[in-house]
């Protein structure tokens, strides 16, 4: 009985493979952890297709294998699965540590989907090897744990795994598979080679100059055997493929099937080409993605963009219209351009409003009339019925130029802040306090300062225990005595080479004064005083704080140069950062054409701190951010520094939890209290949540009024102002 019974046993037992087991040792590939203990990189290649070719490519596809099998449990079914996402990370961490490649996302895409391969092969192979027999059907025992691969398998994966793959729905997709790939219409006889490094082979063999071959070309060379014979039916795939490749456009062969697809008549799958191999794509091969029929949502936005289009050129041919008129001295006008309309402008350069009359009668933005004799507007004569304006302040962001800007192709009047500009005479209206004061006589005038000496503005009038602005009645006293008093007057201010690394002289008018007066938004003209103001009492003989702290200018970079000019802003701001051989932070008041902000950027460390008194992020405004980390990366290249791999690409922005304004002019002097605070800390590192010393939600209309009080005294002890 004890006989019988051994025999059963024996008979449900597999047949003895002793000898026919694969002797050699696991792969763990140590010649490359020794190399990488001592420092030791591997160079690798990439074809045009962006697939793995050159000579260390087996290593690497074999390293991968063995990292997969390190840190992926094999009962991980969905490579996809976001848990595997760690473990993937420490893989494409020990790849970068071993071999030499960029760490981008098209790579690491790449490498990661090599490794999902690895993976699916690995548990195929077990599979076959413990869980199935010699004609390839599952065993009804309970396989032995392999002990072999220990490193790799714990004994409860091992039982998990069997038990997923004893599933009868994984048998019945096994069995499907198995029946499509047993016999293959046209076998593919180069083994472990693949694609790309086959394709590397002949252009190496053949010393081509082309960097890639057609897809079928690939998949006929990948089934030639070793005696080198073509058989007729993969010939005759080939030859169809060369015929249809003379009739179909790449266009053609990009949008519906290839070539090869269109020859073998089979389906083309998406994220991927035929005969070409792991990691081409239509995106790499046909350099644009593959096209597609457009989503209801994307044909209601592409709708809704035509109706923006059309919208767009009715408001221009309306713009034309009204060009034509003003050409012709606009012989008729709507009733409030007539009603306000001024037939005579003083002389000079007078702050003045700035209107347009389509589609309504709006007020859209503010600046400078320069009414003076043979004035031209880049280099050419202004149009008839049109004088030069400057734009300071933009009130409608979608108003458009009475007349595009030809030179910078301008058309937003938004862009053209800080620039000359062709406006219609009937549209242009001076405030009547300066037109007044220009039109007056010279006796009237004098008589107008004696009685603004004795008066004070009301918003002046002192109440018990308020803070009195005592230089700011002084300065308006001198500016009413003054021949500032009179329209287009104005006053020069030399700007040393050290505030902005360049010598120049900032213009102020009579309406930037009365901007700080009335407390109005503040032109660049104000903010630059402010700047000099700084230097000349915080930096000036202090070498701690001059060489600490650098200036930008407002005037050289701006949102309208930035947009017509980027190379001469890009080429500025490195100059700039080149004149420092230590750390320095560099202020830079932005203007993005109705709002001011600061940036502090530290060149050397490649910080960016953002102070934005309404909160909004640095996103906010892609063309500025986009020169900055331009100019830094320059200025990284120019003095040849060598920054981390993983921080080549990655300059920080850094938002500061700064004081904020609660209503739509004051963030200009903001700006300027930033960085008074700024250099009176004598810090290059700002604090994400500001500093203690003057933290606080809001600045109150006291510290905005000692600002301008500063301000104002600057401008008495320099004698800009006179009598």
């Amino acid at each position: 009985m004890a006989s019988d019974q051994e025999n059963s046993q024996d008979a449900n037992a597999p047949d003895d493979t002793s000898e026919k087991e694969i002797t050699r040792g696991i792969t763990i590939m140590k010649s490359i952890i020794r190399d990488r203990d001592k420092a030791v990189t591997y160079n690798v290649n990439w074809n045009a297709d962006n697939q793995l070719i050159g000579s260390n490519a087996a290593k690497l596809a074999s390293y991968i294998g063995t990292l997969v099998r390190m840190h992926i449990p094999i009962t991980a079914t969905r490579w996809s699965n976001k848990e595997l996402g760690s473990a993937k990370d420490k893989i494409w961490t020990e790849i970068l540590r071993s071999f030499n490649i960029e760490d981008t996302t098209i790579r690491k895409k790449y490498i990661l989907q090599l490794a999902g391969k690895r993976h699916r092969g690995w548990r195929t192979f077990l599979t076959n090897k413990y869980l199935k027999d010699k004609e390839k059907k599952f065993v009804e025992y309970d396989p032995e744990y392999p002990v072999k691969y220990a490193i790799f398998i714990t004994e409860e994966e091992w039982v998990a795994f069997v038990a997923q793959r004893r599933d009868e729905n994984f048998k019945k997709v096994s069995a499907t598979n198995r029946e499509r790939a047993s016999n293959p219409t046209y076998a593919y006889k180069k083994g472990r080679l693949g694609y790309a490094r086959l394709e590397e082979k002949i252009l190496d063999e053949t010393k081509s100059d082309a960097t890639s071959l057609p897809p079928h070309v690939l998949w006929k060379e990948a089934r030639v055997g070793k005696d080198g014979t073509v058989r007729d039916d993969v010939q005759h795939i080939y030859d169809e493929c060369e015929t249809l490749s003379q009739s179909i456009s790449t266009a053609e062969d990009q949008e519906n099937r290839s070539v090869l697809s269109r020859a073998l008549n089979v389906p083309e799958y998406p994220g991927r080409v035929r005969g070409k191999g792991h990691g081409c794509t239509p995106t790499s091969l046909y350099k644009n993605p593959r096209r597609r029929n457009p989503s209801n949502q994307e044909v209601m936005e592409t709708l809704q963009a035509l109706q923006a289009q059309v919208l767009q050129l009715q408001k221009d041919n309306e713009r034309y219209r009204c060009m034509e008129k003003c050409s012709s001295q606009l012989k008729e006008t709507s009733e409030k351009a007539s009603i306000n309309c001024q037939n005579k402008f003083p002389e000079g350069i007078s702050s003045c409003q700035l209107y347009l009359s389509s589609p309504t009668y709006r007020l859209v933005g503010k600046g400078k009339v320069h009414n003076t004799s043979g004035d031209l507007l880049h280099h050419r004569p202004l149009p008839d019925g049109h004088l030069k304006v400057s734009v300071d302040v933009v009130l409608d962001k979608d108003a458009l130029l009475p007349i595009p800007d030809i030179v910078s192709e301008t058309t937003l009047l938004r862009d053209a802040i800080g620039s000359f500009v062709a406006w219609p005479l009937d549209l242009i209206f001076i405030d009547d306090e300066v037109f007044a004061q220009g039109s007056q006589q010279l006796s009237q005038k004098i008589g107008s300062r004696q009685k603004n000496k004795r008066d004070l503005p009301v918003t002046y009038l002192p109440k018990k225990g308020a803070f009195v602005p005592r230089y700011q009645i002084s300065l308006e006293t001198l500016v009413d005595s003054s021949d500032m008093a009179t329209a287009g007057a104005i006053r020069l201010l030399d700007m040393e080479e050290d505030i902005f690394g360049y010598s120049c002289t900032e213009t102020i008018g009579k309406e930037d004064l009365e901007h700080i007066f009335r407390h109005q938004e503040l032109g660049v003209g104000v903010i630059h005083t402010y700047i000099r103001f700084l230097y000349d009492n915080f930096m000036r003989g202090n070498d701690q704080l001059s060489n600490r702290f650098r200036f930008v200018s407002s005037s050289l970079v701006n949102k309208a140069l930035i947009c017509r000019e980027p190379d001469s802003c890009r080429e500025y701001l490195v100059k700039r950062f080149m004149a420092s051989s230590t750390n320095n932070l560099y202020l830079w008041p932005y203007n993005s054409g109705c709002h001011w902000l600061l940036l502090a950027i530290d060149p050397l460390k490649e910080v960016v701190y953002f102070l934005n008194s309404i909160d909004g992020e640095w996103t906010n405004y892609p063309d500025m951010k986009q020169l900055v980390d331009t100019s830094i990366k320059v200025f990284r290249s120019q003095r040849q520094a060598r920054v981390p791999r993983t921080k080549s690409s990655n300059i920080t922005w850094i938002k500061v939890q700064c004081p904020l304004q609660r209503n739509g002019i004051d963030c200009g002097y903001f700006v300027m209290r930033f960085m008074r605070e700024i250099i009176n800390m004598n810090q290059i590192e700002i604090p994400i949540t500001y500093f203690d010393e003057y933290k606080c939600a809001h600045y109150t209309r006291l510290q905005l009024e000692q600002i301008k009080e500063e301000l104002c005294q600057y401008f008495i002890v320099k004698r800009l102002i006179s009598i």
